[in-house]
C-alpha cells in the first residue's frame, strides 16, 4: 500500500517550530529542531514524528538509535522532527494522540509496547503513515492457548509498517566470538540473561547459544552455557527493562555460576551487568545488544567485548527518507546480515586480544549464513 501525498520543495527557513499544549495526559510533542545548515530543501507538510516506550529516548540502546536515525533524516530533509517520550504504558495512547493532534504525518512507534496503541491510531487516522520497531502490529485474530492473541499473520491497521530484525543471525557470530573468548581464558562458560520473555529478547538468546554450540562442535571445545535453553525456550530473566537492583542480581547470578561472558539482553539492564561484572572483579566481559555500547556509552567500553547491533537507526532513517518523498510502503522491512540490518561491531580495545584466526572465522560464518549454506534461525525470526 502505498499513501500518496502532495509535497513542494521550498526554500529552508530557519523558523523554530511551536510546541502546541495539548490536553490529557502523556507528555506534550517535543519539538526536535534540526540545523538546516548542510540541509536540501525542506519538504513541505511532511513532519515526522517518533514516541519512545517507557524506556525514555536517553536509553543508550533501543530508544535512542531510533530517535538518530529520525534526527539524521529530520536534518537532511530541512524539517523539524516531533518527539514525544513515555514515561510507563498509561502514556504510549495519550502520547500518540498528541502527535497527531500537532500534526504528524509519519509516526514511528519504538518498540512492541506501543503495538496496541499504535494500531487504534493508525485504525483512527487511516490518512497517516506509521511504522513500529520490533513488532508486526498483529494484535488480533488467533489466540494462543493462554487465551492472548497471536494475530493473523498480517497487521492490524492497512497504514502501519512494521520494522523487524533477523538478530539471531548476528547473535549466532556474538555466541562465537563469546565461546572462543572464554575457551581462550580457561574459563570455558558463558551465559545470558534477558529482561522480559518476548522474541525480541529471545531472539538474541537462540542465537547466542547457537552460536555458542558451533564454536564447541567446530573446535571440540566444551564451553558450557546459562540463562537459556534454546528447545525449552526457557532462561534466566529480570523480568524488567530497568537498571535496578532486581536486573543487578539476576546478573550476578549469572556471574556467581562461573561465566566470564555475559550477554544481557534488555536496554538498559546492560548497566546492572556492568555494574555486577565491576562487583565481582573476575575479569568478566560482556556483549551489548541493539546499538554499539561502547560507544553509545563509553563508560562501560573497558567491559564491552562486542555488541551485537540491530541497525534501528538505520531503518528508521530510511522509513523517514521514503515517507517525506511519497515512496512510503508497508511491506515489512527485515534487517539481516546480508542488507546490514544486524552485524556485530567493532570490537574496539579488545581488538588486540582475540584468538588468532576469530574475525576470519566469524567473516566466513557470516557469509554462509548469507549465502545460506548455514542456516541460523529462530522460533522468534521475523
Amino acid at each position: 500500500m502505498t499513501i500518496s501525498r502532495t509535497k513542494k520543495l521550498v526554500g529552508v527557513t530557519a523558523a523554530a517550530g511551536i510546541l502546541l499544549a495539548l490536553a490529557g495526559c502523556g507528555s506534550a510533542p517535543e519539538d526536535n529542531p534540526t540545523s538546516t545548515g548542510d540541509a536540501g530543501p525542506k519538504v513541505e507538510g511532511f513532519t515526522p514524528c517518533i514516541v519512545s516506550d517507557d524506556g525514555g529516548f536517553n536509553d543508550k540502546s533501543f530508544n535512542q538509535s531510533a530517535l538518530e536515525g529520525m534526527q539524521k533524516a529530520a536534518k537532511e530533509l530541512g524539517v523539524d522532527l516531533k518527539q514525544a517520550e513515555s514515561e510507563s504504558a498509561n502514556d504510549y495512547a495519550p502520547n500518540l494522540e498528541n502527535l497527531v493532534a500537532d500534526g504528524c504525518t509519519f509516526i514511528i512507534s519504538v518498540g512492541f509496547k506501543l503495538s496496541a496503541a499504535t494500531v487504534d491510531s493508525a485504525l483512527a487516522n487511516p490518512d497517516l503513515e506509521y511504522a513500529i520497531i520490533d513488532d508486526w502490529a498483529d494484535n488480533k485474530g488467533a489466540k494462543n492457548d493462554d487465551g492472548t492473541d497471536k494475530g493473523d499473520g498480517k497487521t492490524d491497521a492497512p497504514n502501519i509498517k512494521p520494522l523487524l530484525f533477523d538478530t539471531v543471525q548476528a547473535a549466532y557470530l556474538g555466541g562465537y566470538a563469546a565461546a572462543a573468548w572464554s575457551a581462550q581464558s580457561g574459563v570455558n562458560s558463558v551465559g545470558t540473561v534477558g529482561g522480559i520473555p518476548i522474541p525480541p529478547v529471545t531472539i538474541f538468546m537462540d542465537g547466542f547459544i547457537d552460536g555458542v554450540e558451533k564454536y564447541n562442535e567446530d573446535k571440540g571445545a566444551d564451553v558450557a552455557t546459562y540463562g537459556w535453553d534454546v528447545d525449552a525456550q526457557t532462561g534466566q530473566f529480570t523480568n524488567n527493562f530497568d537498571a535496578n537492583d532486581d536486573s543487578k542480581q539476576a546478573m550476578q547470578t549469572a556471574l556467581d555460576q562461573g561465566v566470564d561472558v555475559l550477554l544481557p539482553v534488555g536496554g538498559p539492564i546492560y548497566q546492572s551487568a556492568a555494574q555486577a561484572i565491576r562487583d565481582t572483579d573476575n575479569g568478566a566481559v560482556m556483549l551489548g545488544v541493539d546499538s554499539d555500547i561502547a560507544v553509545s556509552d563509553p563508560s562501560v567500553a573497558d567491559l564491552v567485548l562486542v555488541s551485537i547491533m540491530k541497525r534501528i537507526d538505520s531503518a528508521v532513517y530510511d522509513a523517514t527518507m521514503a515517507a517525506a518523498n511519497d515512496e512510503f510502503d508497508v511491506a515489512p522491512y527485515v534487517g539481516t546480515l546480508e542488507n546490514d540490518g544486524v552485524g556485530l561491531s567493532s570490537f574496539h580495545d579488545f581488538e588486540s586480544q582475540l584468538p588468532d584466526g576469530l574475525t576470519d572465522e566469524l567473516d566466513a560464518l557470516k557469509e554462509q549464513i548469507i549465502s545460506g549454506d548455514l542456516e541460523v534461525t529462530s522460533p522468534s525470526s521475523p
